[in-house]
């Protein structure tokens, strides 16, 4: 079968965080995704793994710590989500992404097998559309013979389908509220989600976290006999005069430079997060990582979508996939880190219908002129009346355009000569990536 009906095929999967008038809601079982992989030969027992948890940050530490692990010379996997084009971006072996033809050959190995299941009874339901891909994603580094999985946690923690593998370490980013309707609402009850990952007598790298959240993190690390590892030891030092991310930060001794293409103070969290974990699997698990290693890999991270600046069109965009509270903070904040972002004038925004998009626009719509709202392809988008009143809110003119393509004509029209910012949604970004990167001619240049 091809990789288009592998691809088709999937989209049909209604997606975990949406059900239709009338549906009941999905309820996860790791049991039953252990059933599937049973199945499939267990192939996430066949490699080691590090586990990465979070609300913000996980995916730039997941990016950024295989990154590290390539530059040491290691076979490393990398499992994120969600994706911004195209979903092979979610798994990498190195530099990377998993073929087309990879693709559509696991994709009906695991849906075959998923079908069997059900059909004898073995499985209540089809897999989820993450469980596949997740399913699908340990296969590949299974038969690839990969040295280390970096595993990003799709949602929560405890009952995320990656939460199967039996984690070297675990790691925690930073704890905010997000996804409430199903993880809790407070920062207690998500801590607790997030700590699921922790294994008996395991290890926990992870950031000081905001009190509630620290809170339970410590209980359930002393429950549990974890080790803690906190990160602010290698939280990198700006340099005097630099562009606003490179960095100094002493390793096992040595000083080492960092120049990282991820721009915005809250990187250095991540990179600290990342940097601890690579020094904790060097120093107890084999792992050979130089700390000029650690350098060369900080400096080859490939992660688009985080404050990522395109020339296309003539205009300097600016593209980040700031979806609930905390990433509209960080954009605020990180816009005077790239190039051009204080001079932003236009904002294209759009959100899902369960983000809280009012408080979103009080962060994010008194920076710029105007916003312009653009309608998104996905089953949980906000409805434009909602965007418009949260503008009306801030006393902010805005303009709503008839689609995505619509919204990039618009803001080229009213920029002005200052750059564009478009953030708020996975499903914006990564539309109007592919389009502005369709548009962009060979004088155009990028930078990420």
């Amino acid at each position: 079968m091809s990789y288009s009906a592998a691809i088709d095929q999937l989209n049909a999967i209604t997606p975990e965080l949406y059900t239709r008038p009338g549906q009941t809601r999905r309820k996860f079982s790791l049991d039953e995704f252990r059933t599937l992989l049973s199945a499939l030969g267990n192939p996430h027992q066949r490699f080691r793994s590090v586990l990465i948890a979070g609300t913000n940050g996980k995916g730039s530490t997941a990016a950024t710590l295989a990154s590290i692990l390539t530059a040491s010379g290691a076979r490393a996997g990398l499992y994120t989500s969600p994706h911004l084009q195209r979903v092979n971006e979610r798994i990498r072996i190195g530099n990377s992404e998993i073929s087309d033809d990879g693709f559509a050959r696991l994709y009906f190995r695991v849906h075959d097998v998923a079908q069997q299941l059900v059909q004898q009874g073995r499985l209540p339901q089809h897999p989820s559309f993450f469980e596949i891909l997740t399913a699908l994603a340990f296969l590949y580094f299974a038969e690839s013979n990969i040295d280390l999985a970096v595993l990003e946690v799709g949602m929560g923690g405890r009952l995320d389908a990656t939460n199967v593998v039996d984690p070297l370490l675990s790691i925690i980013t930073d704890i905010s509220l997000d996804h409430t309707e199903w993880l809790g609402t407070t920062l207690a009850a998500i801590a607790r989600e997030k700590a699921g990952i922790l294994r008996q007598g395991g290890t926990l790298i992870r950031f000081t976290q905001l009190n509630a959240a620290e809170d339970v993190l410590a209980e359930i690390v002393k429950e549990l006999g974890v080790r803690r590892v906190c990160a602010i030891d290698y939280l990198p030092s700006l340099v005097a005069g630099s562009a606003g991310h490179e960095y100094i930060v002493e390793v096992n001794g040595a000083k080492i430079e960092i120049n990282t293409p991820l721009p915005g103070g809250h990187q250095r969290r991540n990179i600290a997060v990342a940097i601890a974990a690579a020094v904790e699997l060097a120093c107890e698990h084999g792992f050979h990582i130089t700390p000029f290693q650690i350098g060369q890999g900080i400096r080859n991270t490939v992660w688009p979508g985080r404050l990522e600046r395109l020339s296309s069109r003539g205009v300097d965009w600016i593209l980040d996939v700031a979806h609930n509270p905390a990433g509209a903070w960080a954009v605020r904040y990180g816009l005077s880190d790239v190039p051009g972002g204080r001079a932003a004038r236009t904002l294209i925004f759009s959100c899902l219908r369960d983000k809280p998009i009012a408080e979103m626009a009080q962060v994010l719509f008194p920076l710029f002129e105007q916003v312009i709202f653009a309608p998104i392809h996905a089953a949980r988008a906000a409805a434009m009346e909602d965007l418009v009143a949260a503008a009306q809110l801030t006393e902010k003119p805005f303009l709503v355009a008839e689609s995505v393509a619509g919204a990039l004509r618009l803001a080229g029209e009213h920029i002005g000569g200052s750059p564009v910012v478009v953030c708020g949604s996975v499903y914006l970004v990564g539309e109007a990536r592919s389009l502005l990167l369709d548009n962009k001619t060979e004088s155009e240049g990028r930078t990420a």
